[in-house]
């Protein structure tokens, strides 16, 4: 049986699909792609943090309060969506950590003049999930108060009512 991602003639045993020499490289590309669907879903919501620093010289980002990062399960160097309620302006970036407990919401780079210090922002982000997950799962949202501290974490979205 051939590698289904590089052809090759040897197969793994395990898999039969990849072969032993590229099982490492490989082995994620033939299951992602072989019969199956993933859904871009909502994986991690700030919803209404105030924009404390805009720095257009450092280095481009949006550096986020730890707290409210790991609140919202996102990680260090991960793709955010940052909507800008006031002005409407909507932007993607990075993550990178902020100050612990400061409430930090630092827009970096030419993202800053996409903002001003005092702007009510929402960032996300978005994750790749199979099919057979989709009805599971379930998104961090973290509401803040005016101090970007967090005071209410949920996991859905409710119905938008007429």
């Amino acid at each position: 049986m051939k590698c289904y991602s590089c052809n090759s003639p040897e197969a793994v045993a395990i898999t039969r699909t990849v072969c032993d020499k590229f099982v490492k490289t490989c082995i994620d590309f033939a299951f992602f792609t072989r019969d199956a669907m993933y859904r871009t879903l909502l994986k991690s919501k700030i919803h209404r943090v105030k924009t404390t620093h805009c720095e257009l010289h450092y280095e481009g980002s949006c550096a986020i309060d730890e707290d409210l990062m790991d609140a919202a399960n996102i990680m260090e160097n991960e793709q955010i969506h940052i909507w800008n309620v006031d002005n409407g302006e909507r932007f993607v970036t990075y993550a990178i950590k902020g100050e612990r407990g400061s409430g930090m919401i630092s827009v970096n780079g030419s993202a800053a003049r996409r903002a001003c210090t005092g702007d009510l922002l929402i960032i996300a982000s978005f994750a790749q999930v199979a099919e057979e997950k989709v009805a599971s799962h379930q998104p961090q949202l973290v509401f803040v108060n005016e101090k970007n501290q967090q005071v209410e974490l949920r996991h859905k979205v409710p119905t938008q009512m007429l």
